[in-house]
């Protein structure tokens, strides 16, 4: 059964993130949310149209950084 988005905050995400061992200060994580130049964002946030704060999915926040890291593995291997 598939769990229902778990949609959480700009702290909420910096300590999900430091649960799994990358630590980023405040500072950082609202860099990585905020919209650069071009108007992209290094994470998927979003702004919640009730609350008008920035949100991310749970689960969608650790799936990128696990997909990175298996993309980083992918690539060691196959230089070895």
């Amino acid at each position: 059964m598939k769990l229902p988005p778990c949609y959480i905050g700009l702290e909420e995400a910096r300590q999900v993130l430091a649960e799994i061992g990358i630590d980023l200060n405040p500072r950082q994580m609202k860099r990585a949310a905020d919209r650069d130049a071009k108007g992209n964002r290094k994470l998927p946030f979003f702004v919640d149209p009730v609350e008008g704060t920035l949100k991310i999915e749970k689960n969608t926040l650790v799936a990128v950084y696990s997909d990175l890291q298996n993309k980083a593995m992918g690539d060691f291997n196959n230089n070895c």
